[in-house]
């Protein structure tokens, strides 16, 4: 799958951790909250909310918490308004990133993203500076299960998947934005158990680092990755194996 760096990976499994720590709760809180609030607090005809609720069925969280969510967004609870950009700029070793933010308070939010840029060597872009290195697509995990390449590679091609990609114990799929839904929607009807489902920015080319300058890139991804109001940060990196140990 071209453009895709071991750091996904790596992502996947530090997902465990965060839900533990509780970071990954308040992400998928403040997706299904701006999603609620956009395309109102009804999943069957708010495609993005239905996504961030199944999603957070997927982390275990509680139906309380998500029922709580939407009713904040549609006004029914008082709660906090929740807005999203993305931050663009450089780790070092001309490492490019994208930040997905959600706050309440953007002011606090860019100030905080420019210090953990400058306080581990990169730098805080102009918006378009790397933009154009990436492409947004969907992006699909699911557990292998004994489920055959084969198997999955038959629903997904004729739902529109763009590619295919396999790990050590699950399947990653590619698609299009356009094909997103129906792929996803594919795969739930034929009760594949779906464990997560995005939207995200993937690398046109990926750049191999390591060593000194791998250490550096991994620091400033996990600092911007700590900060409250960041949700997703991507990069066209592709780091060594050694270096991914480490930081798992």
């Amino acid at each position: 799958m071209s453009g895709h760096s071991k750091w996904a990976t790596t992502k996947r499994k530090k997902a465990v951790i965060d839900t533990k720590r509780g970071k990954m709760f308040t992400k998928l809180i403040k997706e299904i909250t701006i999603a609620a609030r956009e395309g109102g607090g009804d999943p069957a005809g708010n495609p993005r909310l239905r996504l961030a609720i199944d999603n957070a069925k997927s982390a275990n969280m509680p139906q309380d918490n998500i029922e709580r969510a939407i009713k904040k967004a549609t006004g029914e609870l008082e709660g906090v308004t929740y807005h999203e950009f993305t931050y663009e700029g450089y780790a070092p070793a001309g490492i490019a990133l994208m930040v997905e933010v959600a706050t309440d308070n953007k002011n606090r939010t860019v100030a905080e993203v420019r210090h953990v840029f400058s306080k581990h060597g990169g730098t805080l872009g102009e918006s378009g500076s790397v933009a154009w290195m990436f492409h947004r697509k969907g992006i699909l995990s699911l557990p292998k299960q004994g489920k055959s390449e084969d198997d999955i590679m038959e629903i997904i091609l004729d739902a529109g998947a763009d590619d295919l990609r396999t790990e050590d114990d699950y399947y990653e799929i590619q698609t299009s934005i356009e094909s997103f839904e129906p792929v996803r929607r594919a795969l739930a009807e034929k009760k594949f158990n779906i464990e997560n489902a995005s939207l995200q920015w993937i690398a046109q080319n990926i750049i191999s680092v390591s060593g000194e300058d791998g250490e550096k890139v991994i620091k400033l991804i996990e600092a911007l990755e700590d900060l409250d109001d960041v949700q997703n940060v991507y990069s066209n990196a592709d780091f060594d194996e050694e270096l991914i140990k480490k930081s798992v």
